[in-house]
């Protein structure tokens, strides 16, 4: 049996399988071939999947999300030139599982996902989390609450999410927000949903977003202020808070994630998620999660490879942040950081710049 040794990278942290030790398509899928949870020590944050999705309201499937991102997530490397930083040698990341969730109670699943984010939270200082359906925000930032207080929240949608009640049932994908706000575990003053577009039931329900502490970019902006307006709106609006980034793949137009539960026309490219994502480098990011894959609406992992890419570049804005020895801006615009300070021992002029690092320790395949 072919052994598959986790590469070493840069500040000892134990990294992906070796590429070129074991090919891409070969071995189990980690989320991009990282180190169990059980094969590392020390742990910055801790990928985990919670395959739940007895919440939706349309079209289901995403309790198959977990596994087809991290299927999706294998040709990812460890090296993110637009950050010009290693997510994977910055901080050490493993792959936690599944938290398992009851698929026929969505009261107990959400008691369930709360009580192994919070087991999970003991040992990584954060976490990034696959769906799932949306429902499982709520007991996630229950947990990243408990250790953090009140948090600002960023919201990637086509929808609010604002929802009181659907057919009475006040826990569903429709509604992790507006319980998050009631319960007081959200930040009113730092929290917005960007990417918000297609029909409503009402007027009220805009109104009652806004009582609820959030401020809207609607998809339809992005034409007139593009991704750096994006960007800048943001960031006034967070500031330095804990911030918990929550991505309903839905943001992204049907062309570029067809495998979602409710899709919706206009959305964002991923190429302008991405560059979005890119630039929380500089804020202070205590969580996140991506959820609503549905693959089996997905077309050649197109989707799911969307879906991955969030994931990374989410990852890289933490290592990023983590870096003590440089303190930068991203230009949401050249999707570069630009750094105040000249690099640290080792490390090439380029790499200052926000160009590429002179010498790199990952392999071309």
């Amino acid at each position: 049996m072919t052994e598959n040794p986790p590469r070493v990278l840069s500040g000892g942290h134990v990294g992906p399988v070796d590429a070129s030790v074991l090919p891409r398509f070969a071995g189990p899928a980690t989320f991009a071939r990282l180190p169990r949870i059980d094969e590392v020590s020390d742990l910055d944050v801790a990928v985990v999947g919670v395959p739940f999705d007895a919440g939706v309201s349309y079209r289901p499937g995403a309790r198959f999300g977990t596994s087809h991102v991290r299927e999706s997530s294998r040709l990812l490397r460890p090296y993110n030139p637009a950050l010009d930083v290693e997510p994977f040698g910055r901080q050490q990341v493993a792959d936690a599982g599944d938290i398992a969730a009851n698929p026929f109670s969505i009261e107990e699943a959400i008691t369930e996902i709360e009580r192994g984010a919070r087991h999970l939270l003991e040992r990584s200082n954060r976490l990034l989390t696959i769906g799932g359906d949306h429902t499982i925000a709520l007991p996630l930032l229950r947990a990243v609450a408990a250790k953090h207080g009140p948090v600002a929240v960023v919201h990637f949608d086509a929808h609010l999410d604002t929802w009181d009640t659907y057919f009475g049932a006040a826990y569903t994908h429709g509604t992790p927000f507006r319980r998050a706000s009631e319960e007081g575990i959200l930040d009113r003053s730092g929290c917005m949903h960007v990417g918000i577009r297609g029909p409503l039931y009402s007027s009220a329900d805009l109104t009652d977003d806004v009582e609820l502490g959030f401020q809207i970019v609607h998809a339809r902006e992005m034409e007139d202020i593009g991704t750096r307006g994006v960007v800048e709106r943001i960031r006034e609006r967070v500031g330095d808070r804990p911030v918990y980034v929550s991505v309903d793949i839905d943001v992204l137009d049907p062309a570029f994630a067809p495998g979602t539960g409710t899709p919706e026309s206009g959305g964002l490219l991923s190429r302008e998620l991405l560059a979005i994502l890119r630039s929380f480098a500089t804020l202070n990011l205590v969580g996140a999660d991506i959820v609503e894959v549905a693959p089996a609406y997905d077309h050649a992992e197109i989707t799911g490879i969307a879906a991955s890419h969030a994931v990374y570049e989410l990852l890289s804005a933490m290592a990023f942040r983590e870096a003590d020895t440089r303190v930068g801006t991203v230009d949401a615009s050249t999707r570069a950081p630009q750094f105040r300070q000249s690099a640290p021992a080792g490390r090439s002029d380029a790499a200052a710049t926000g160009g590429p690092a002179g010498a790199s320790t990952t392999s071309s395949s």
